[in-house]
């Protein structure tokens, strides 16, 4: 007996829903849903004791904590372009404006508000002389009244802030010999 090619190819496609594979349709949780296999009931797991999610090691001191050979870091981790300081301008007037106004004078509408302890302006001597390692490290541990912005603003970015203050403070302490002859002769001409 001689099996048609026909009957052959009916007969596979019928076994052929049997093939599937049941790992689609295995049990799952939800988030957050409640477990009755863990003793805390939790189905979200925590994480194990140092365990570090991939590409977030921070093994780069410089960029990550400020600090070159434990010292407050004097230089800035990566190039600072047009493009950073404008990016930092932009996060500036987002997270510090509220308490150090546009200018850095620490006269912002928080404080107008009536906060209880106005910040520095960033145009004191000692904050000019600060190295650039200090703002990173106040933008991301916080310092007296002013809470910690870790989490809120990325490291490139907390540089990118370091380095608009340091904009912001040559702006209003500006040699006037490193000014364009243009602009001299324009300051020039102003009364006094």
């Amino acid at each position: 007996m001689t099996s048609s090619p026909l009957a052959i190819l009916f007969f596979a496609l019928l076994a052929l829903p049997a093939c599937r594979q049941h790992m689609a349709d295995q049990p799952r949780y939800e988030p957050l849903q409640e477990s009755n296999f863990f003793p805390d009931h939790r189905s979200a797991r925590p994480l194990p004791i140092g365990v570090v999610a991939r590409g977030f090691l921070e093994e780069d001191e410089h960029l990550y904590a400020g600090r070159v050979n434990g010292q407050l870091a004097t230089t800035f981790p990566f190039e600072i372009t047009a493009d950073v300081l404008e990016h930092g301008r932009e996060r500036y007037n987002i997270f510090c404006t509220p308490c150090h106004d546009y200018t850095g004078s620490g006269q912002g509408m928080a404080v107008r508000r009536g906060f209880r302890s106005p910040p520095p302006s960033f145009h004191s001597d000692r904050l000019r002389e600060a190295p650039d390692g200090h703002f990173f490290d106040v933008i991301s541990n916080g310092f007296g009244a002013m809470n910690d912005y870790s989490v809120q603003v990325k490291p490139r970015d907390r540089w990118a802030i370091v380095a608009y203050i340091r904009v912001l403070q040559f702006s209003q302490n500006a040699p006037l010999r490193e000014l364009p002859a243009q602009d001299r002769q324009e300051l020039e001409r102003l009364p006094r």
